[in-house]
C-alpha cells in the first residue's frame, strides 16, 4: 500500500482579501482509508487536489511511496502521479458507454487487456455485463460504482475521494459508501476520503483527521478522536457534548454528577451524551424534554442549576416530569 506524506503543506488563495486555505498540513497516510472531516472552507477540498497535483501549494512536501511528488522546486503534474480522484456527482463521461469510462485512464493498454481490466473491475463493483449501459441509464449508485471502476481501473497509488455520496439520497448513501470502503479495502489501496459529515468520517475510516481554518488539529482513529478530542472545538465537531463544571483534584473532578475520573489537563470539563446513565446510586434529575430518534432517543436533563442532554436507548424512557437517578460511565475529558 501506497505511503502519503504531507509535511508542512502552505496555500494562499490571493486575494484582495488573500484567503490562507492551507497553514502548514502535516499528515500521513499509510494503507485503509483516512477521512479529513471539518467544516465548510476548512481548506480539506484544497489538501485533496494539493495531493492531485492540481493545486501547487507556495511550501510543504508531498510524498507517495516514498517519491517527492511536491516541494521547493519541485511540482509533478496530476498525470504523472498515479493518483485517481473520485469527485462528488461521478462526473462520468456521457458520451461513453460505461466500458469507456472505466477504461477511459487505460488508452495505452492493447485492446484485449484493456477489455479484461474493464470486465475486472464491473466484476468488483458488482456491474458484470453492463459495458454497453449508459450513464442515463444508471442509477446513482451504480454511477458512483462505475466512478470508483474507473478511478481503480489504472492501479493508482492511492485513491482520492472529494464527498463522493453527498448528492445521494439518505438511504442510498449509508449502503454506498459501505461498498465503496468494502471495495477500496478488497483492492489493498490507500484512499483519503474528505467529507463534512462527522458520522460518515467515523464509521468508515480507519483513521481520522480534523481539519480547521487550514489547520489539521488532531489526527487518530476514530474512537481516539471522538472519546479523547484534542481540543473544546474538536469535541463539538465530532459529536453532542455535554459540559459541566468541576473543580479537579489527583485526577477526579467533583461535579453536579458527582466524583468523576477525569484525563487530560485542559479547564473545561466534557462528556458524551451517552455517558450520562440511569443508576440507582445516582444523583436525582427532573425530565424536561425526551427527544425521540429510532433506536434511540436524546433525554433533557436538569440536575440543580444545570441543564444536560443523556442519549438512551428509546424502548424504556421517561416522561417529561419525571424525577429520575443518573451517573456517568467513563472518565470526563478535561480540553481547552
Amino acid at each position: 500500500m501506497t505511503t502519503i506524506e504531507v509535511a508542512g503543506l502552505a496555500l494562499t488563495y490571493p486575494g484582495p482579501p488573500a484567503v490562507p486555505a492551507l497553514r502548514g498540513v502535516d499528515l500521513r497516510a499509510e494503507g485503509g482509508l483516512l477521512a479529513v472531516v471539518g467544516p465548510s472552507g476548512c481548506g480539506k477540498t484544497t489538501l485533496l487536489r494539493a495531493l492531485a497535483g492540481t493545486e501547487r501549494p507556495e511550501a510543504g512536501s508531498i510524498s507517495l511511496g516514498g517519491e517527492r511528488v511536491e516541494g521547493p522546486g519541485l511540482h509533478l503534474p496530476a498525470e504523472a502521479r498515479a493518483v485517481t480522484l473520485v469527485p462528488q456527482e461521478g462526473a462520468l463521461f456521457p458520451h461513453l458507454d460505461v466500458a469507456g469510462n472505466v477504461g477511459f485512464g487505460l488508452r495505452g493498454l492493447p485492446r484485449d487487456a484493456r477489455r479484461q481490466r474493464v470486465a475486472e473491475l464491473l466484476d468488483l463493483v458488482g456491474l458484470p455485463g453492463s459495458e454497453r449501459r449508459r450513464p442515463h441509464q444508471l442509477s446513482g449508485g451504480q454511477q458512483q460504482r462505475v466512478a470508483l471502476a474507473r478511478a481503480l481501473a489504472p492501479r493508482p497509488r492511492a485513491v482520492l475521494l472529494d464527498e463522493p455520496f453527498s448528492a445521494l439520497d439518505a438511504t442510498l448513501r449509508v449502503s454506498m459508501r459501505e461498498e465503496v470502503v468494502a471495495l477500496l479495502r478488497e483492492a489493498s489501496t490507500t484512499a483519503v476520503l474528505v467529507t463534512h459529515d462527522r458520522d460518515e468520517a467515523l464509521s468508515l475510516a480507519d483513521r481520522v483527521a480534523v481539519m480547521h481554518e487550514g489547520r489539521v488539529l488532531q489526527v487518530g482513529e476514530p474512537s481516539e478522536v471522538y472519546r479523547r478530542p484534542s481540543s473544546l472545538w474538536v469535541a463539538r465537531l465530532l459529536g453532542e457534548t455535554v459540559e459541566i463544571a468541576g473543580e479537579v483534584a489527583e485526577g477526579v473532578a467533583a461535579t453536579v454528577l458527582g466524583r468523576i475520573p477525569v484525563a487530560g489537563d485542559g479547564e473545561r470539563l466534557v462528556l458524551r451524551p451517552e455517558q450520562v446513565v440511569p443508576t440507582r446510586e445516582g444523583v436525582p434529575a427532573v425530565v424536561e424534554g425526551v427527544r425521540f430518534r429510532g433506536p434511540e432517543a436524546s433525554v433533557a436533563l436538569r440536575v440543580g442549576d444545570t441543564a444536560l442532554t443523556a442519549r438512551w436507548a428509546s424502548t424504556e424512557l421517561p416522561a417529561v416530569g419525571d424525577l429520575v437517578r443518573v451517573g456517568v460511565r467513563g472518565p470526563a475529558i478535561a480540553v481547552d
